[in-house]
Parts: structure tokens; C-alpha cells; sequence
């Protein structure tokens, strides 16, 4: 089994984040629609508030010594968390490692939680509704929502379940 940490990003994390940012901004764009800014980044809006707004927390998935992903929860003063962002680099995926990463978070901030993805992402679809499924067995409802401000995409799936 990877060995793998996730912890609280820390403001020296920033430059690791924002760069793996741009990878999941990347994939993203796939399902989302849009190309870069002109400057070759992407909207950052989330990324800035999960390092400043209050109820946000940011972690670090690391595999050994190598940056592997991040999680991004808002939320959590509120009565819903949401897993704002969560991302994986290609190279650690399908070992077991957002599995274990996601479950890690979520054991974090017990309580109700809501999860968007897109259908288009047959990938990520699969693995949240088994999240899903192993954290709450059948006690978890999906819904379709459209995306606010965005009519010419797709509704997202969004994924509702409780953790103790």
C-alpha cells in the first residue's frame, strides 16, 4: 500500500497548491468547457478561498515525499460541508490513494455532506457514488442542480450523505 499523508495546508503549501490547481483546472476543463486565461491560468476564485475564508479548510495528499493532490471543504460553519474541490494527479489514481484520502477528510468534519461532479466524468462519477455508497451505504440521496451562472453547461450531480 502508497504511503500517503494528507494534512492542513500551510501558506508555504501555496505554490505546490496553485500548481496542481492548474492540473485539476485542466482536467476540469474537459466536462466544464473553457480554455485558460490569458495569462495560461484558470479561474482561481475557490483556491484563493480555501487558503482565506473562514469555514474553508485545505489539505495536502501527499504519496512519500510527492505533492499527489489536494481536498478543499467549505462549509464547515454551516450545517452542510461541502467537498468543494478534491483532485488527484493521474499518476496516483486508481491505487487506492483518493479513497483513502477522501475518507480521511470526511472523518475529519462528521456530519452532513454534499459532493458535486459532472455525468460527462465517468470517472469521478464512479468514484463518488462508491464513496458514497461505503461511507453510507444506502442512506445517500443524488440529485441533478443546475450550475449557477452557467446555462450552456450540463446540470452537476450532486451527492448527499451523512458521516459520524
Amino acid at each position: 500500500m502508497t504511503l500517503f499523508t494528507l494534512r492542513p495546508v500551510t501558506p508555504s503549501d501555496r505554490a505546490v497548491i496553485e500548481r496542481l490547481w492548474l492540473m485539476f483546472r485542466h482536467d476540469m476543463s474537459e466536462f466544464v468547457g473553457g480554455l485558460p486565461l490569458p495569462d495560461a491560468t484558470f479561474r482561481s476564485d475557490r483556491l484563493e478561498s480555501a487558503f482565506a475564508d473562514p469555514g474553508w479548510a485545505a489539505y495536502l495528499l501527499s504519496s512519500g515525499d510527492r505533492p499527489a493532490g489536494f481536498a478543499f471543504v467549505r462549509g464547515l460553519d454551516g450545517p452542510v460541508r461541502i467537498l468543494n474541490s478534491f483532485f488527484v494527479v493521474r499518476g496516483a489514481r486508481r491505487s487506492g490513494l483518493g479513497l483513502r484520502a477522501v475518507k480521511e477528510v470526511l472523518a475529519r468534519h462528521p456530519g452532513r455532506w454534499e459532493i458535486a461532479f459532472q455525468d460527462a466524468n465517468t470517472g469521478a462519477a464512479a468514484f463518488w457514488r462508491r464513496v458514497a455508497t461505503e461511507l453510507a451505504g444506502e442512506a445517500w440521496t443524488e440529485e441533478h442542480r443546475p450550475v449557477p451562472g452557467r446555462p450552456d453547461v450540463p446540470p452537476d450531480v450532486w451527492i448527499s450523505f451523512t458521516t459520524v
